[in-house]
């Protein structure tokens, strides 16, 4: 849910306070993600291509948090503010409820 109160989809745009730490992480995780790639290829021992694995859900767990985080201080927050409390606090709950599957 974004600051006017409607759901934030594929048309909507969200500012994001951590935008450049965000993509900067993402990126880092995209060159991990052809590093993988790259030790399957290679035909590495399998431990040390999951510990890579494990390191990437970890990263992307992170930005995930970050994202979830700004989310609350921002969207959730205004839309309380305008009286959508209830609406908003349901779609963050399905988010955190989807992310921690």
């Amino acid at each position: 849910m974004n600051s006017s109160g409607k759901e934030a989809g594929a048309t909507q745009r969200v500012r994001q306070p951590h935008k450049d730490a965000l993509l900067k992480r993402l990126n880092r995780i995209s060159g991990q993600v052809r590093g993988v790639a790259g030790m399957i290829e290679e035909e590495r021992y399998c431990v040390d291509v999951l510990t890579q694995i494990a390191a990437i859900r970890s990263a992307l767990d992170a930005v995930a948090m970050q994202l979830l985080e700004d989310h609350a201080h921002g969207c959730v927050q205004a839309a309380m503010r305008a009286g959508r409390g209830e609406q908003a606090v349901d779609e963050f709950m399905t988010v955190v409820k989807r992310l921690s599957r």
